[in-house]
């Protein structure tokens, strides 16, 4: 009972990191109609830019406030890149789907590419505080203490963003806008704004989930590459969801996050079933988009 209890932890503290990854990403779709593929670089970026203030601050800081700085400079870093990106390279190809979707591609090969020879194809380390890398005994169940802040910042996310979207100017606005574009901009409200903003808390909430993902999975290490690692199952949990939906992003997240942990645990030690976590969430996809080819929910709610 102690093994199901801890995967279930681990596989719920995985949702929190598919979850930020896929927020922002379902209302930039949602809002804009843009697949953004470079929302991996906005997950790597975001875990170096934790990687470099945790490297270069003094030690006489203190490790907490250095981490606690590391968590405010992966949202930085995540949010100043998905901003930039919306504005020199995205604003003017609106109306031009492909040509976005193939400038995000392209964008993504790019930053992976400066990230290699900056970095090194090697990981890197982040330095965190030890209790970060300690575990929590509830009974006879080991918790990990980075699963807890994946998990509770996925928690978080959720119920601020549900208040953002619900409670402010801005977030009515993206509602709106979401369920009709055309509307918003004939009664003359200033889209582009609510789009510049979208695309900046996508990327926020991106850099959050690489850190996270790198504390609470990756062993504290850094790759170029583990951006576009999380980037395919973000677009499965943003599918299954429901293109625009926060919610139906949540419970996509919980439900695949599950599957794939209790399949690669239980299923996983045969000879040759080592990706059968993964191929158990492909086949969810399938079954999901046969059912409900708009996912499980249509729209921000």
């Amino acid at each position: 009972m102690s093994t199901f209890l801890s995967i279930t932890f681990s596989g719920l503290a995985l949702a929190g990191v598919y979850f930020l990854c896929a927020a922002g990403l379902t209302l930039i779709f949602g809002l804009m109609d843009i697949l953004n593929f470079a929302q991996g670089a906005f997950i790597t970026l975001g875990a170096y830019a934790a990687y470099e203030l945790s490297l270069h601050l003094p030690m006489s800081v203190g490790t907490v406030p250095i981490f606690l700085l590391a968590i405010v400079g992966a949202i930085i870093g995540g949010a100043l890149a998905a901003g930039i990106t919306e504005v020199v390279l995205i604003r003017p190809l609106y109306g031009r789907p492909m040509s976005q979707v193939l400038v995000t591609i392209g964008l993504d090969l790019a930053i992976v590419a400066l990230l290699e020879g900056i970095f090194g194809s090697n990981e890197v380390a982040i330095s965190v505080p030890t209790w970060v890398n300690g575990a929590t005994h509830i009974g006879q169940v080991v918790l990990p203490n980075a699963a807890f802040l994946a998990l509770g910042a996925g928690v978080i996310v959720l119920v601020s963003l549900e208040m953002f979207l619900r409670r402010t100017r801005y977030g009515i606005i993206i509602r709106a806008g979401v369920e009709n574009r055309g509307m918003v901009s004939a009664l003359g409200i200033d889209v582009g704004r609510a789009f510049t903003l979208v695309f900046v808390i996508g990327g926020a909430l991106a850099g959050l989930a690489g850190l996270l993902n790198t504390i609470a999975f990756n062993s504290d290490f850094v790759t170029p590459i583990q951006g576009d690692s999380l980037l395919i199952f973000t677009f499965i949990v943003v599918v299954v969801g429901g293109l625009g939906s926060i919610r139906g992003a949540a419970v996509a997240a919980v439900g695949i996050a599950l599957l794939q942990n209790y399949t690669n645990y239980y299923l996983g030690n045969h000879p040759g079933w080592s990706q059968v976590g993964n191929l158990s969430v492909v086949l969810l996809l399938a079954v999901v988009l046969s059912v409900r080819p708009r996912g499980l929910f249509a729209s921000v709610a």
